[in-house]
């Protein structure tokens, strides 16, 4: 099936965005602490609504988990213009790809990190935690279907190199956040349903080892979400999820090697909604990859596919 006018509605709805957000620019300033971050964030979170509701036709419902295990969403990637700022998202095209990129037009270069979640369980996020390079965490949400708001959780993680969000790695349900301190040390963060997030726990050290975090969702098919990590060697490693938030991951498994011709490696979710969590791998020279996972522990992803190239003059959050 055809998209449904997207590129129409996607430019008409971001523009209405930007016009709201600078009319209530003053009560956001208080509670995101920049009104022209908060601006950028909500036209965002409104683009990316819009594709949702207008959007993917052609994209296959998403495969419901069973009860006790997380199912795993479908996301837009973010790309921001190293020279510019200005904010592009390539939604999935429904084929493993990626369809031409979105202007949103607004300014995102104050942004280290986003972690975007699917807490409403629809196969699509609702909900993005932004870092902002000074340290703020922010929370973009939808009050209602055609409402967006985004709230200051806290303070204080530019002490972070690393910051995403796997899914729920507790089993309470609400995603939950990773981040990597400058240290090397891995901390985890249970997520409330409104964004607010618990006080960190101790996952473990050495997390330095690795150039490269990145997953969404599951990728051994036994229901939990899993990460991976490419070492300064370029060695793959799988950790995959237990459920428990006290150990959230067992011991790693190396699949793979040469992952060190990748300047940044990322999971967007599922690409093909068959359920299972694929990722994305940029390298040095700007062509994305594409890899589909396919359940197994020992070997998770399927051959690389070339799906787009002069992606090294984004900033890929």
């Amino acid at each position: 099936m055809k998209f449904i006018k997207r590129r129409a509605y996607q430019r008409a709805l971001a523009a209405t965005a930007i016009t709201a957000v600078m009319a209530t620019a003053a009560s956001t300033a208080v509670a995101a602490g920049n009104p022209t971050d908060a601006k950028a964030q909500r036209a965002q979170a409104e683009a990316q609504a819009q594709h949702r509701t207008h959007g993917p036709a052609r994209l296959a419902a998403p495969r419901a988990a069973a009860p006790g295990q997380v199912a795993t969403p479908t996301f837009s990637m973010s790309a921001v213009d190293k020279r510019t700022g200005n904010l592009y998202l390539y939604f999935p095209d429904g084929q493993g790809g990626f369809d031409s990129r979105y202007d949103v037009g607004v300014n995102f270069d104050f942004a280290a990190f986003q972690a975007p979640v699917d807490n409403d369980k629809d196969g699509y996020s609702e909900s993005t935690w932004h870092i902002e390079k000074e340290g703020r965490l922010t929370y973009t949400y939808h009050v209602s279907e055609f409402e967006v708001d985004t709230k200051t959780i806290g303070g204080g993680w530019q002490i972070y190199d690393k910051v995403l969000s796997p899914g729920n790695l507790a089993g309470a349900g609400e995603a939950d956040m990773i981040a990597r301190d400058k240290a090397g040390v891995l901390w985890l963060y249970l997520g409330y349903p409104d964004g607010r997030v618990a006080p960190r726990i101790k996952i473990g050290g050495g997390w330095d080892a690795y150039t490269e975090i990145a997953g969404q969702g599951d990728l051994n098919g036994d229901g939990k979400s899993d990460i991976v990590a490419a070492d300064k060697a370029g060695v793959l490693w799988l950790y995959t999820g237990t459920g428990n938030y006290n150990a959230p991951f067992k011991p790693r498994t190396k699949i793979g090697a040469g992952w060190n011709a990748y300047d940044r490696i990322l999971s967007v979710g599922d690409l093909n909604r068959d359920g299972r969590a694929d990722l994305v791998a940029r390298a040095k020279n700007g062509d994305l990859y594409r890899y589909f996972g396919n359940g197994r522990s020992g070997d998770p992803f399927d051959a690389r596919v070339k799906i787009g190239w002069g992606y090294n003059i984004y900033n890929l959050l």
